[in-house]
């Protein structure tokens, strides 16, 4: 689902038109669509009624707060990967018992911090972070419940840098070990084990590598049934991808992929957990930019626009496609490459792209841009980090201002001798 259309040849984000935010917040910055969330949760949700689920949002995907909120309002926990994490989710209104905490490096003080706020469940990556995780309960004699997170040696077919189910990933524990590590925990005493968890990659447009893993999975918990060891909690981490280049009739989507879970999980006794991020927001999200300059190169015209690579980074770090579309439509028609202002040549958001035609000072939208968007931006060129602001049918809220100059600068400090 999108949430942006074109009425009387200008663009809206639900029922509000581009220009009328950009009356007040000034460009670049990110407008959202709750109700393109609201949809995407509940699509999830309407086709997993036969599965006894919980959806935790993958809070990497896009951590402001109102964005965590407007799923925790739904019914949604978190899946949180840091400390920073679990505060924002908590914070958020996201009951602890329906917050599973993942990631590869939980520190002491981390593992202490979700103890006390008492969360569902710990994703555990390795023999080392079970032993760190059974000492610091035992110190306060508390019970830590655990799934093990579980490296099937899948290839996603995805892109490389968010591969995460090969062999040669540093996510999980090699399914040829999981049987040992298992047995271990069932002995520890300030360990719960309750879990198997799998997460194979990120925007995955195929789903055979889902069904690949879904099945080594089922086979350990049949596996560690025999031993005694009883599993009733399956996490099947996130992972699906969204349309970037909204290709017509598409193999995957939330409808086929809840489909295939019912099928797949229907004959086990277990709460299977959910933890979809990109395609909970990505659709949601706009990133509203204005021409600069138009420049002629010597073999190509460009549109230097405002937005850059350190406000969105993913053309830049993943190539990756998004779709760009004028705020004013028009029918003359334009090949441009589409750059930032940032002293990269990687601060290039398309080329050779063919559009309608552009002028200074006109506005357009980057599309899908509700994902791994603002949570991955940074002040690269001293620029300032842009607002967000959240769409509900006619009416629009900035959820994040835009920093400002004298804030940036002043957190960095002269040396004691300067």
């Amino acid at each position: 689902m999108n949430p942006y259309h074109y009425k009387n040849n200008q663009l809206c984000i639900e029922n509000l038109a581009i220009k009328q935010i950009e009356k007040t917040v000034k460009t670049p910055f990110y407008c959202y669509s709750q109700s393109t969330i609201h949809g995407a949760y509940q699509s999830y949700t309407s086709n997993l009624q036969q599965l006894d689920t919980m959806i935790c949002y993958a809070v990497k995907a896009n951590s402001n707060q109102a964005i965590i909120k407007t799923l925790a309002d739904l019914g949604s926990g978190a899946d949180v990967v840091s400390e920073g994490e679990l505060r924002r989710a908590l914070k958020a209104g996201v009951q602890a018992q329906k917050i599973v905490y993942s990631g590869v490096a939980k520190t002491s003080h981390e593992i202490q911090f979700a103890l006390e706020n008492e969360i569902f469940q710990f994703n555990v990556e390795s023999e080392n972070e079970l032993d760190l995780l059974n000492q610091v309960a035992c110190q306060l004699n508390k019970k830590a419940a655990i799934a093990f997170r579980i490296n099937p040696d899948v290839d996603a077919h995805t892109h490389e840098k968010i591969s995460t189910g090969k062999s040669e990933n540093k996510f999980g524990i090699p399914i040829s070990k999981a049987r040992d590590i298992y047995r271990k925990a069932a002995n520890l005493e300030g360990i719960i084990v309750q879990g198997v968890d799998v997460h194979i990659g990120s925007q995955l447009t195929d789903l055979a590598p889902f069904q690949m893993a879904f099945d080594r999975i089922k086979l350990l918990v049949l596996d560690l049934e025999k031993e005694n060891i009883s599993i009733n909690v399956i996490d099947v981490g996130g992972g699906l991808g969204v349309n970037y280049e909204n290709h017509e009739n598409v193999s995957y989507g939330i409808e086929a992929y809840c489909q295939m879970l019912q099928k797949a999980f229907a004959d086990m006794n277990c709460k299977i957990i959910l933890e979809p991020g990109r395609s909970l927001v990505a659709n949601s999200g706009l990133l509203i930019s204005k021409v600069i300059y138009t420049k002629q190169g010597e073999d190509r015209d460009f549109l230097i626009i405002d937005a850059a690579m350190n406000d969105l980074i993913r053309p830049s770090m993943y190539d990756a496609y998004h779709d760009i579309l004028p705020i004013s439509n028009s029918n003359n028609q334009a090949t441009y490459d589409i750059v930032g202002p940032v002293c990269e040549t990687g601060d290039t958001f398309a080329r050779n792209r063919t559009i309608p035609q552009m002028n200074e000072g006109d506005l357009l939208a980057i599309a899908t841009v509700g994902a791994y968007g603002s949570v991955m931006a940074s002040t690269y060129n001293t620029r300032l980090q842009i607002p967000e602001v959240l769409v509900k049918d006619q009416t629009s809220s900035i959820i994040k201002a835009r920093t400002d100059y004298e804030t940036l600068i002043n957190q960095d400090s002269l040396a004691s001798w300067q």
